[in-house]
């Protein structure tokens, strides 16, 4: 393929400006670029996360003559290596095209939503269950835990203010093994307790309030961002879907936001709607999965099939020899069942 065809096909994917969109957006560019040279100031996100991040550099990776129209289209280079002579990871947002999360983002941007102030907390009601592998007493076990859970997390950020309350309920077996007599110990039981203990998320990563109320509200943005400190291929493609997994997991953002997440999300390579799924509440309605190449597990976003709000998640067997069980087995799943705020958590002792 020549050169004459891939700016052709660059050209066919950018959105035609009017004079006074070039001008602004060619002011802007210029001013990103003169931030950019190599004696600015390298930013560094702030660690609040316990993955190691990287300090990165952005620069614009935009060819002579397309600057402006690749701004419009949402391009940005990243520097993914960590190091100043890595060559930057262009991440071009493509088309999106998973209609369900079209949908839950047209929903989003119409549905009523909370407002928290600084020092209160978001409180989340939800319903889980994970997988438990235990070796005691030179027995080898497995089984499917499962939680009623209710969880205050502050709105502006550090889980180790938050409070978890939790019960109990019946497991269910791992496919194929037995449920042991340890998994039925506390069945019924509640507990309180510190929701974490450390906070060291990277900035990226963090799913407060606060943080997330600051994302773009454009998708091509919010897809940069889905992105940031990853390469290409099938691998950054499954990191950046676990990312917005964790903007949905007991964590609330404005709808606008919202909205730009759903979209961005519908055009990550590899997404797809696979149908029917229920969540670990009994609720049925339809899921948007990606599957990555190897890991035998496909991790599925759950949408209510009339109102297209999100419901919850759940990991299904792809692969029977990867995760040793039955292809189509549920091995985690979650429910989101309320999403309230209040001005302080219980104590704890």
């Amino acid at each position: 393929m020549n050169e004459m065809t891939e700016l052709d096909r660059f050209r066919s994917d950018v959105p035609e400006l009017d004079l006074t969109d070039v001008r602004a957006e060619e002011h802007r560019l210029l001013s990103v670029m003169r931030d950019a040279a190599p004696d600015a100031g390298r930013p560094t996100a702030q660690r609040v996360s316990g993955r190691p991040h990287r300090a990165m550099r952005l620069r614009i990776g935009l060819a002579a003559g397309l600057g402006v129209a690749a701004a419009a289209a949402g391009v940005i280079a990243v520097n993914a290596g960590g190091e100043p002579a890595s060559p930057p990871v262009v991440h071009t947002m493509p088309v999106a095209s998973v209609q369900v999360l079209k949908q839950a983002a047209d929903n989003a941007a119409k549905s009523p939503e909370l407002h928290p102030r600084p020092g209160q907390f978001l409180v989340f009601d939800s319903r889980t269950m994970d997988t438990v592998e235990s070796n005691s007493g030179g027995r080898h076990e497995r089984y499917l835990d499962r939680q009623e859970r209710k969880i205050w997390l502050p709105v502006d950020g550090d889980a180790t203010h938050g409070v978890l309350q939790s019960r109990t309920l019946e497991p269910k077996p791992y496919p194929g093994w037995p449920i042991p007599a340890v998994a039925r110990q506390n069945v019924g039981r509640s507990s309180m307790s510190k929701a974490a203990d450390f906070d060291d998320r990277a900035e990226h990563l963090r799913n407060d309030y606060a943080y997330l109320s600051r994302l773009p509200t454009d998708p091509a943005k919010m897809y940069q961002h889905l992105y940031t400190g990853l390469g290409t291929g099938p691998e950054a493609d499954a990191t950046a879907w676990q990312n917005v997994g964790g903007m949905l997991t007991e964590a609330y953002m404005p709808r606008a936001q919202r909205a730009a997440l759903f979209r961005a999300a519908a055009a990550i390579h590899g997404v797809t709607t696979v149908g029917r799924a229920v969540d670990a509440a009994g609720r049925t309605g339809i899921a948007v999965t990606l599957n990555p190449a190897g890991s035998g597990v496909r991790e599925e976003y759950i949408f209510d099939d009339k109102t297209y709000e999100y419901l919850g998640r759940r990991s299904v067997v792809t692969k029977a020899e990867k995760a040793e069980a039955p292809v189509g087995s549920v091995l985690t799943n979650s429910a989101q069942l309320k999403v309230s705020i209040a001005d302080r958590p219980p104590a704890v002792d």
